[in-house]
C-alpha cells in the first residue's frame, strides 16, 4: 500500500516565486505578525515566567481565563502540548481517553499521551461534520471492571477542519460525561473561529467543559502559542506538566504581549476569512474536475478533491504560479480533508480494518469482525468500491 505523503508537504514547485509573491492556502497556521503585533512584541515589558514573573504573559493567561469563563490559563509554546498536559493533568496511567477519530488529539499529535501519559485511546468514528454521539460514547464508557481501562476523559474539539461543532450536541455530551464520572477536555485550537461565526461568546462554547486549549497561532498572526484553561487546582498540575514536558520559558512575554494584541485586534477579523473562504469556495465548485462540499465551509477552512489522476499537477502546476495548496497525497482514489493520514471505517460496526491496494480504485478490505460477509462491495471515501475479505 503506497503511503500519504505529510499533511505538511506542498512546497514542492515554487520555482523562482519570492515569499511576497506567494497565495499560500495551505493553512492557517501560515500566517504572520502584524506591523502592529511586531511592535508590541518589541515594545513589551518581560521577566521570568518560570518564576511566574513576566507581566505580559500573566496578563495574557488572566485574559484567556476571562474569555473562557475559566479560573485560570496557563501558556504553552504549541497546541500539541497544551492538549498533552491536559491529558497528563487529568489522566493516570492505564486510565481511557474517549476521542473522535477524526480530532487531532488522536489522529495528529504523535499519540503523545499513550506515549509518554501510558494512556489508552478509545476513538469513534465521526460522521461527516465531525461530531459523535451520546450514544457512542454511553457504548464506549468501560464498565467498573478489572479487565478493563478505567474511562476518565471525553476530548471533544470545536471547530472540527473548520466545520462547526452542534452547541446542543457539545452540551448533551458534557452532560453524559459527568453524569459518568468523566471529566471532558476540548480541543479548541480553532474555538475562536467557532465563537465568530455563530456570534456565540467563546466561555458560551465551553460553559460546561473542564479545560481547553486554545491556539493563538491558526489565523491569528501569533508565530506560536496555545493557552490551556481550567480550575486552578487544575492549572496548577498542568504548569508541573508543562516543565515535564519542557516547556518552561523565560521571558516569553514577547509572545505573550503578541497574544494580547491578537485578542484586542484580529478576533473579530476572523470573520473575513470566513467569508473569502465561502467565496473562493463557491467559485471553485463551479470547475469541471474538483468535487467540494459547500455544506462543509462554515468557517476559515475548504477541501477540494481533483480527480486522483491529477492531484499531483494540479498542485505543482499551482506552486509554479504561486498559489500554495495541501500537499497530501493519498493512494490513487483517495482523498483526505485536512491532514487525514487514515482511511475512515465505512461501517459503524467496524472496530478495525486494514487495506490492501489491488489497483487504482480497488481495495481490499480485511475486518477484524463477521459484520460483513466476505465478497460483500462497500463504498469507501469518494465512492471507491472496496471488497471485504474475512
Amino acid at each position: 500500500m503506497t503511503k500519504p505523503s505529510s499533511s505538511y508537504s506542498g512546497m514542492a514547485g515554487r520555482q523562482g516565486i519570492a515569499d511576497k509573491d506567494l497565495i499560500d492556502y495551505r493553512s492557517d497556521t501560515v500566517t504572520q505578525p502584524s506591523a502592529g503585533m511586531r511592535e508590541a512584541m518589541a515594545s513589551a515589558r518581560v521577566g521570568d515566567d518560570v518564576y511566574g514573573e513576566d507581566p505580559s504573559l500573566n496578563l495574557l493567561e488572566a485574559q484567556v481565563a476571562e474569555l473562557l469563563g475559566k479560573e485560570a490559563a496557563l501558556f504553552f509554546p504549541t497546541g500539541t502540548m497544551s492538549n498533552l498536559a491536559g491529558l497528563l493533568s487529568h489522566c493516570q496511567r492505564g486510565e481511557e481517553v474517549i476521542v473522535g477519530d477524526q480530532y487531532h488529539i488522536y489522529r495528529d499529535e504523535a499519540c503523545g499521551a499513550s506515549v509518554l501519559g501510558g494512556i489508552a485511546m478509545h476513538p469513534l468514528q465521526t460522521d461527516a461534520r465531525g461530531s459523535i454521539t451520546v450514544e457512542q460514547l454511553a457504548a464506549a464508557i468501560k464498565p467498573d471492571d478489572p479487565h478493563c481501562a478505567i474511562s476518565r476523559l471525553l476530548c471533544l474539539e470545536n471547530t472540527v477542519g473548520g466545520v462547526l461543532q452542534d452547541q446542543a450536541n457539545i452540551d448533551a455530551l458534557t452532560d453524559y460525561a459527568h453524569q459518568q464520572g468523566l471529566l471532558v477536555h476540548m480541543d479548541g485550537a480553532r474555538l475562536l473561529h467557532a465563537a465568530v461565526a455563530q456570534d456565540i461568546s467563546p466561555a458560551r462554547l465551553v460553559r460546561n467543559i473542564d479545560s481547553v486549549s486554545l491556539c493563538l497561532s491558526k489565523g491569528m498572526g501569533l508565530p506560536l502559542g496555545s493557552v490551556l484553561s481550567g480550575t486552578k487546582a487544575f492549572i496548577q498540575r498542568a504548569k508541573r506538566m508543562r516543565k515535564l514536558l519542557g516547556g518552561g520559558m523565560r521571558q516569553a512575554g514577547i509572545i505573550g504581549a503578541a497574544g494580547l494584541y491578537a485578542l484586542e485586534h484580529h478576533i473579530d477579523r476572523l470573520a473575513d476569512d470566513h467569508r473569502r473562504a465561502r467565496t473562493l469556495a463557491e467559485g471553485l465548485a463551479a470547475i469541471d474536475g474538483l468535487t467540494l462540499d459547500l455544506s462543509t465551509i462554515d468557517t476559515n477552512m475548504m477541501f477540494i478533491t481533483p480527480e486522483p489522476e491529477d492531484h499531483t499537477a494540479l498542485r505543482l502546476f499551482l506552486a509554479d504560479n504561486g498559489v500554495l495548496i495541501g500537499g497530501q497525497s493519498p493512494p490513487a482514489g483517495w482523498w483526505f480533508t485536512w491532514t487525514s493520514m487514515m482511511p475512515p471505517s465505512p461501517v459503524p460496526s467496524i472496530y478495525s480494518a486494514s487495506i490492501t491496494n489491488n489497483g487504482p480504485f480497488i481495495r481490499e478490505v480485511t475486518l477484524c469482525n463477521n459484520y460483513l460477509p466476505s465478497g460483500t462491495t462497500i463504498s469507501m471515501a469518494g465512492g471507491i468500491p472496496a471488497r471485504v475479505v474475512i
